[in-house]
């Protein structure tokens, strides 16, 4: 009888559980895992405020950034103007103090904007043309509507170093000056600068050539291009459209740069005609023993560099929330994303939904927890500002300027945590049905603390897998330098940049809010938010222990 009673017993609970699993279905991994966050919410005010971050509230918030109302947020754009608004609206709406100019939200930027009207070169009575003889950077070069030379002097490779100087004892004020590309080499290959098989500053980048051109009143640099089919090619838009730049500071100590020209092979033997045996000659000799040789080559020359410049109106957009320690709340942990995009191309409108989309968003939820937390007296102990910057897409100008401009001192400044393409799973997690990661960039290039911090604290309550693929010195991608915690890291300061990678839809018009995982969003602003409040009411500041 016992046995009897004992398996209807256990047949009973069969059914039970089997009716339960019909009636009430599992939870989803994301409502378990909320549900978990929610439970640890009852016994702690400060999680507790952190559940204030959910999917919802970032869906409201990104369906209106991404939004065709704001066109893509191109930078400078009515658009863009108009996700600043709303932006500043809601740092309004959560309490945030405004840190812009004049008790605004806004850090005001008029970025310039450089774009040739024509360029042109005619030597010795023959015209040449840009994108096909030559080529020049509007972002490199002044305005210069007409230029006339009647001769080039070939001055080896425009270098001038404590090594090797082309510029030694010779006057090339106001000249038109024609040098090859790299640096002098001899015939094992050994850079004369370096010693030994490497290149120098002045291979690896144009900058230290032209700077010591301007430096010695050089007007125009004519620079030897093997490469010029393929290098016109790798430049196009930064050749054929207008590129921002910041603006120059009247007090700015930079060195004035000469105007250049990257011209082809064929393009320097018409300009010196048969003095080119002279300049081969010149070269090899400087090849052979290392000492500089110049030739001066009569030629008739106009140069035209003419742009058509204007200002481009811009913001960051700031909001800060005070520490609640007097004795802390001078140092500060910046919070940053680039809100803008890529604006429209044609019809198609570029929403960025994902890209930063999902960072803006997710931002503004992660100041309201942090605000929250204060109010129910768990808040920051530091200060914290939200940064919302502009024109990352034209090469993290926005950011750059803030860090040139900063509102609060830098040597202050305990991290930037940057948050940049939230919303999405890549190919990689995605075949492994798995959207609860994160790659994890930059937290122990400068800070070991800030490394291990955020890793407790993602075991305490997030559970994300952190990636660091993309975190290796030698990532060919070098993410690491391509978002806005950078110019921040550059100048020493512990940066973590939180990235879901890439996906197909990337720099599309196909970026689009119906294709974002809240729930994956909704747990990596509640990881952004408990690190924020770690690294702001731990007692003592996290160090810089790692060399750069």
């Amino acid at each position: 009888m016992m046995k009897y009673v004992i398996a209807l017993i256990a047949f009973g609970a069969t059914m039970s559980h089997a009716y339960a699993q019909y009636v009430m279905p599992q939870p989803t991994r994301h409502e378990a895992r909320n549900a978990a966050y929610v439970a640890k919410a009852q016994q702690d005010k400060a999680v507790a405020a952190g559940a204030t971050i959910t999917a919802t509230d970032l869906r409201e918030h990104l369906s209106i950034i991404a939004s065709d109302g704001f066109a893509g947020r191109e930078t400078g754009s009515a658009g863009q103007h108009r996700a600043a608004g709303y932006i500043a609206g809601e740092f309004q709406k959560i309490g945030l103090t405004p840190a812009g100019d004049d008790g605004t939200y806004f850090q005001h930027i008029t970025f310039d904007n450089n774009a040739w009207e024509q360029t042109y070169v005619v030597a010795n009575g023959q015209r040449y043309k840009h994108l096909k003889d030559f080529y020049t950077f509007p972002s490199l070069n002044q305005n210069n509507p007409v230029q006339f030379a009647e001769a080039v002097t070939f001055l080896g490779y425009g270098i001038d170093d404590d090594a090797y100087s082309d510029y030694k004892g010779r006057d090339v004020s106001t000249e038109v000056v024609m040098i090859y590309s790299g640096e002098p080499r001899d015939q094992a290959g050994n850079s004369y600068i370096t010693g030994d098989a490497t290149n120098s500053k002045w291979t690896d980048n144009i900058r230290p050539k032209l700077e010591a051109a301007g430096k010695h009143g050089v007007k125009t640099v004519l620079i030897i291009d093997p490469d010029i089919n393929k290098n016109i090619d790798r430049y196009r838009r930064f050749l054929i459209g207008g590129r921002l730049a910041l603006p120059q500071d009247t007090d700015d100590a930079a060195p004035t740069m000469a105007n250049s020209l990257f011209i082809s092979p064929g393009m320097a033997k018409a300009i010196l005609g048969k003095r080119m045996k002279k300049v081969i000659k010149a070269r090899k000799k400087i090849e052979a023993d290392g000492r500089p040789k110049t030739v001066r080559i009569p030629a008739q020359l106009q140069i035209v560099q003419q742009k058509d410049s204007e200002g481009v109106p811009s913001y960051n957009i700031l909001g800060y929330l005070e520490g609640s320690d007097p004795q802390l709340k001078d140092e500060l942990l910046v919070i940053s994303a680039h809100y803008d995009h890529l604006g429209t191309r044609g019809e198609d409108i570029f929403n960025g939904a994902d890209d930063n989309g999902s960072g803006t968003s997710t931002i503004i939820e992660v100041a309201e927890a942090l605000v929250e937390a204060k109010r129910w007296g768990v808040g920051p102990r530091r200060s914290v500002l939200f940064l919302l910057v502009t024109a990352e897409e034209k090469g993290l100008l926005g950011s750059e300027y803030y860090v040139n401009h900063p509102k609060y001192p830098l040597a202050n400044t305990i991290a930037d945590i940057n948050v940049d393409m939230v919303g999405r799973v890549d190919q990689v997690y995605e075949a492994q049905d798995n959207p609860y990661y994160i790659y994890v960039i930059g937290s122990d290039r400068l800070s070991t603390d800030l490394h291990n911090i955020n890793e407790r604290v993602n075991k305490q309550y997030t559970d994300l897998t952190l990636d660091y693929k993309y975190n290796a010195e030698d990532d060919p991608n070098r993410y690491y330098y391509r978002s806005d915690h950078y110019n921040f890291a550059e100048l020493g300061i512990p940066s973590i940049f939180f990235f879901n990678g890439t996906h197909d839809d990337y720099h599309r018009a196909t970026d689009t809010v119906e294709k974002i995982n809240f729930e994956k969003m909704e747990t990596i602003g509640r990881l952004v938010y408990h690190l924020a409040l770690d690294l702001t009411t731990r007692a003592e500041r996290i160090k810089v222990d790692v060399k750069p």
